[in-house]
C-alpha cells in the first residue's frame, strides 16, 4: 500500500513539472509571436496594406503585457511544481520579461 502512495505521489511530481513547462513554452511562444509581429509582419505588411504605423505599436504594447503575465506564470508554475530547474527558468523568464519591458517602453514613446 506505501508503494501505491509513493507511486501517485511521483506521479503528480512529474504531472506538475510538465505542466510547468508547457507554461514556459506558451510564454515564449507569445513572447516571439509578439517579436514576429513588431520586427515582420508590422514593418513589411502594414505599409502595403495602408495601416497606420501606430498599429502595430498599440498590439506590441497588448502582446508585451500579455507576454510579461504569461512569463511571471511561468515562474509561478516552476516554483510550486519544485521543478529542478526552477532558479534557471526564472532568470530567463525574468530576463524575457526585461526585454519585453524595454518594448513596451519603446511602443509607448511611439504611442506618445
Amino acid at each position: 500500500m506505501g508503494d501505491s502512495v509513493a507511486e501517485t505521489a511521483g506521479k503528480t511530481q512529474v504531472s506538475q513539472q510538465a505542466k510547468a513547462q508547457n507554461t514556459f513554452s506558451t510564454a515564449m511562444v507569445i513572447s516571439g509571436i509578439r517579436c514576429a509581429f513588431t520586427y515582420v509582419i508590422f514593418p513589411v505588411f502594414a505599409p502595403i496594406l495602408g495601416v497606420a504605423s501606430g498599429v502595430g505599436s498599440g498590439i506590441g504594447l497588448v502582446a508585451s503585457i500579455i507576454g510579461i503575465a504569461a512569463n511571471i506564470y511561468s515562474i509561478k508554475r516552476f516554483h510550486s511544481s519544485n521543478h529542478k530547474y526552477k532558479w534557471h527558468m526564472t532568470v530567463l523568464n525574468v530576463g524575457v520579461i526585461g526585454l519585453l519591458a524595454g518594448l513596451m517602453v519603446m511602443d509607448l514613446t511611439s504611442l506618445f
